[in-house]
């Protein structure tokens, strides 16, 4: 009996499937815990990662990947979620979540939400994060987990022998040129964290640039198995010009499933501490680009990246120091 054309379709998909479920299925190799110094204790703690599993499996799995590629990393798919948030519904998953992580209510504005992005993009009391004073500071723009590069173009990022590709990051070879060989700073909000980021010094303030781009994580989960993330991802950066760092760019990078990047602030001039915008639901983070020479990192959280590992910080710490002499 001769085998049909449709028959051999059906047993072409047949078999397709089966070898995309025995990828799907396929071992995920064993991840390295996601360590991190707290910086008032000085303990190497072990993160508690939010969707670890989904993630282990999008970065390690060949169908994972491929899902990944086409929908995960899309506008459309963390717009929809973001939609989600949105809901009076998705309340119900607020409580969870601050049981999950241990979160301090104490320090919220408000204790009643009327969505999940609500509670997300929180406000905090004005003296939950107190602003170092000292003129030549700079401070971290927000509570997260911490990297720092005194020298961009000499420095390993993430892994040995990768360069951070500021040409790529800021898409503008001219402002690019005034960072190549100076300081970087990411500071990673997980999910966890409050997600309002300010800004870390005073001074004059320029437009907002947006630069168009996917939605990749940006967990160290995924930034080991694609360290050019940054690059990638949808991000908007301001510049601030200041007297004692120069010009510093402050760059916010979205993330898979984060809604959006509001910014708030207004006006041609801000202080430091004051907020400059939000991130709706979504791992995120801030970048910080420094001139070379203007700034002196902190020894504590330059000796735990050399270690390999972020340091926690919160908005408002004190993070560096002028290396001008004013």
């Amino acid at each position: 009996m001769k085998i049909t054309k449709t028959k051999k379709s059906w047993g072409i998909i047949l078999l397709l499937l089966v070898i995309i479920a025995l990828f799907a299925i396929y071992p995920v190799p064993p991840q390295a815990p996601i360590q991190y110094y707290d910086r008032e204790t000085g303990v190497l703690n072990t993160e508690k990662v939010a969707a670890e599993k989904w993630l282990v499996w999008l970065y390690n799995n060949p169908v994972g990947e491929a899902t990944l590629w086409a929908l995960v990393k899309r506008k459309l798919v963390s717009s929809l979620y973001g939609t989600m948030m949105d809901r009076p519904s998705s309340t119900k998953k607020i409580q969870p979540f601050i049981a999950e992580f241990d979160i301090d209510r104490r320090s919220f504005q408000k204790q009643e939400f009327h969505s999940f992005n609500d509670f997300f993009t929180r406000k905090l009391k004005n003296n939950a994060r107190p602003v170092d004073s000292t003129a030549t500071s700079t401070v971290s723009p927000a509570d997260g987990k911490i990297l720092v590069y005194t020298d961009i173009s000499n420095s390993d990022f993430i892994i040995k022998g990768y360069r951070f590709d500021i040409l790529s990051f800021l898409n503008n070879a001219k402002l690019a040129k005034k960072y190549i060989d100076g300081a970087l700073v990411i500071i990673r909000l997980a999910p966890a964290d409050y997600h309002r980021f300010h800004f870390p010094i005073s001074g004059n303030v320029s437009s907002n640039t947006r630069i168009e781009g996917e939605y990749y994580s940006v967990n160290p989960l995924a930034l080991r198995k694609m360290t050019e993330i940054f690059c990638l991802n949808k991000r908007e950066y301001t510049i601030v010009t200041n007297p004692l760092f120069g010009d510093v760019v402050i760059a916010e990078v979205g993330a898979t499933m984060v809604g959006s990047i509001v910014q708030t602030h207004k006006g041609d001039f801000v202080n430091k501490g004051d907020e400059k915008g939000y991130f709706k639901f979504g791992g995120s983070t801030v970048v910080l680009l420094f001139e070379k020479n203007k700034i002196n990192i902190d020894a504590d959280l330059l000796l735990n990246t050399l270690k390999g590992h972020e340091t926690s910080v919160k908005v408002g710490e004190k993070i560096g120091v002028s290396m001008i002499r004013h």
